[in-house]
């Protein structure tokens, strides 16, 4: 398979499956992830729509990115803006038919595994390098274009203040957007040197051994 097709699969896969993992956090409700919770706090205080903060707060940083580091916007980027909800919505309707009433168990063992799907997601989005989301964006130019530190620190740390601003202002913090602004850059991460950059460069060819002369 060509490099670029490869590319346009893991930037479509990743993006489809962190709306995936959106659509089950909502099942769950155990705590929407630190972006969520960043623009509902912001609703709260303008008391209006979700909807319609997201769309203000992503469009201010796309101008952003845009402007700084305009690399980051691209394919990815419109799919995410488009299939983002279509994923996250079909996810839950499935979840709803498969599991009309989770115990408190089985959406904890959903949680685990979705901050291990999310990362995934992101991961093969962020190596695709077709564009990313505009908050996702923030970490990233924080740790590839001006070395503040490491990706995974970046990430807490934009997470982190997500979640701190979400809380001050009365939005859903729960168990899951905790342990999602701690350990999610951490993963994504892990999964981008291990599954992400080996998936988009092939495995590495053996070396050939040189018979010695007799």
């Amino acid at each position: 398979m060509k490099r670029e097709m490869r590319r346009r699969l893991m930037a479509f896969s990743g993006v489809m499956i962190c709306g995936a993992s959106v659509g089950i956090f909502q099942k769950i409700a155990l705590g929407v992830d630190p972006f969520t919770c960043f623009v509902t706090g912001i609703a709260n205080v303008f008391g209006s729509t979700y909807s319609t903060w997201y769309v203000i707060l992503t469009g201010i940083m796309l101008v952003g990115v845009a402007a700084l580091h305009r690399h980051y916007i691209g394919f990815a980027t419109l799919i995410n803006l488009f299939l983002t909800g279509v994923a996250a919505d079909a996810m839950h309707g499935l979840l709803d038919l498969l599991l009309p009433d989770p115990t408190f168990g089985t959406r904890c063992l959903l949680m685990a595994f979705n901050v291990l799907l999310m990362s995934l997601g992101a991961s093969l989005y962020y190596v695709a390098n077709l564009g990313v989301s505009a908050y996702d964006a923030v970490a990233l130019m924080a740790s590839e274009c001006y070395h503040i530190a490491s990706f995974r620190v970046c990430r807490v740390t934009t997470d982190v203040c997500c979640v701190a601003v979400g809380f001050f202002l009365a939005a859903d913090v729960g168990l899951g957007t905790v342990i999602t602004a701690f350990f999610m850059g951490p993963v994504v991460q892990w999964f981008t040197e291990h599954l992400a950059l080996p998936l988009l460069n092939g495995r590495t060819p053996r070396k050939q051994v040189v018979p010695r002369e007799a």
